[in-house]
């Protein structure tokens, strides 16, 4: 008897990555709860551009969110600066954070790859440099079950 295959999901989110950033206290509303308003403007239209590109993936493979452990897989490419030589290998040691860029993604496929961001038992996350050339964005791997 075989093994089951691990289900898996891979796609591409083109665009710069954008950390999710703390949140502002904005007041109370009418209810008495907090108004919490993200810091960092770009974070939510990535989130919607991974939300997007991650239920492609999703549809094109007529898989519904992961309901057990996932392990995630994140490689983000940051826009090389104009500045820099063409033929230079840049080290991503600036802004924006790893783990924030990771958090936004995570919270961007909730209900899309997976049913709650707490699922994720394993997570993989590198960020580098844009090549000349290449374009900024981030590869994303999601695999039912922990990683072996």
């Amino acid at each position: 008897m075989t093994a089951p295959a691990l289900c898996r999901v891979e796609f591409w989110v083109p665009g710069n990555p954008a950390p999710q950033g703390s949140k502002s206290f904005k007041g109370f509303a009418g209810n008495g709860r907090a108004i919490l308003a993200e810091s960092s403007k770009s974070v939510g239209p990535w989130r919607e551009r991974v939300a997007f590109f991650g239920m492609q993936a999703m549809q094109s493979d007529a898989a519904t969110p992961f309901a057990g452990a996932v392990t995630v897989s994140l490689e983000f490419i940051l826009p090389r600066p104009a500045s820099a030589s063409k033929l230079k290998v840049l080290p991503a040691t600036k802004r924006p954070d790893l783990d924030k860029c990771a958090r936004a993604c995570l919270d961007a496929l909730t209900n899309v790859c997976f049913l709650d961001d707490s699922q994720v038992v394993q997570l993989v996350a590198s960020k580098r440099v844009a090549l000349f050339g290449e374009p900024s964005g981030c590869q994303f791997t999601v695999t039912a079950g922990p990683a072996a």
